[in-house]
């Protein structure tokens, strides 16, 4: 072989490793159930909010006696390990033996949502032994809104494994990730109570420099239209004195000071030493 060839099959082999590493080093994500022309854009939208959980590792641990210690590992729509290439988005790990079972795949995704949660399930996973007539395992996520919080609280809640079919694993977990977008839109009061507290903070402080720098007013003359306020608190409070009194307004007082006869005689008498003999 020349030497140029022997160049270019060189340089060959070293792009097709490269190709092949940077597929090995490629995570792949959740693949949901069905042909890919079937996917609604609600599942790829709930997929793509999903998305900033997609790094984050998240495992429990169940210990249940003697007989049952499991570690489960879960990533979301990410392989839980990306050497041996099995899809699995939880996986089982047995303490006592080191096994491991895949209890659902990324490959076999649904994906739904309410009004604050969304749920993941993953199915195909490892299939039972004696359990649920032998059918393939699946993992249910519920993630719950918590606002604040990116991912918090994984735990497992139970296994339904005495079904004949229809068997599950489900966790859940806590993300702000499942909260509804926060409305931050003005109600019309809102607004009109902002428009109507700002046009009096413009009537007060431009009629305050009005006074004092153009007319030079002092004092509580600076007030904008102080004499209509004046005014206007006078007459507010006769209105007050005359809806709330609760006698007539001519009634006689229902107190007299001590002395009001004695003092009324000694006027009289006053009065006629003042008359001419």
């Amino acid at each position: 072989m020349s030497p140029p060839c022997h160049t270019s099959a060189l340089l060959l082999a070293f792009v097709a490793l490269a190709v092949a590493g940077a597929e090995q080093s490629e995570e792949r994500s959740c693949d949901v159930v069905g042909d890919e022309s079937s996917e609604s854009q609600m599942e790829r939208a709930l997929l793509k909010k999903l998305e900033p959980l997609s790094h984050m590792r998240f495992n429990v641990t169940v210990e249940k006696g003697k007989t049952e210690n499991y570690v489960y590992n879960f990533r979301v729509c990410r392989e839980v390990s990306n050497s041996s290439h099995d899809f699995g988005g939880v996986v089982q790990t047995d303490r006592q033996t080191g096994k491991t079972t895949v209890i659902g795949r990324i490959n076999e995704t649904q994906v739904f949502n309410g009004s604050d949660w969304i749920m993941l399930i993953y199915k195909g996973g490892d299939s039972y032994g004696r359990h649920c007539s032998g059918e393939k395992r699946r993992a249910v996520i519920m993630i719950s809104c918590k606002r604040g919080v990116t991912a918090s609280s994984f735990s497992i809640i139970s296994e339904e494994r005495e079904k004949e079919q229809e068997c599950f694993y489900l966790f859940e977990m806590d993300s702000s990730v499942a909260c509804p977008a926060e409305n931050s839109h003005l109600s019309v009061g809102s607004i009109l109570l902002i428009t109507f507290v700002s046009l009096i903070a413009v009537y007060i402080i431009g009629g305050f420099l009005y006074q004092r720098l153009i007319v030079g007013a002092k004092g509580m003359e600076q007030i904008p239209h102080f004499a209509f306020w004046q005014d206007l608190g006078n007459l507010v409070a006769d209105g007050c004195d005359f809806v709330c009194r609760s006698k007539p307004r001519n009634a006689p007082a229902a107190y007299r000071g001590v002395g009001d006869d004695q003092l009324g005689e000694e006027s009289e008498e006053r009065d006629d030493h003042l008359l001419p003999m």
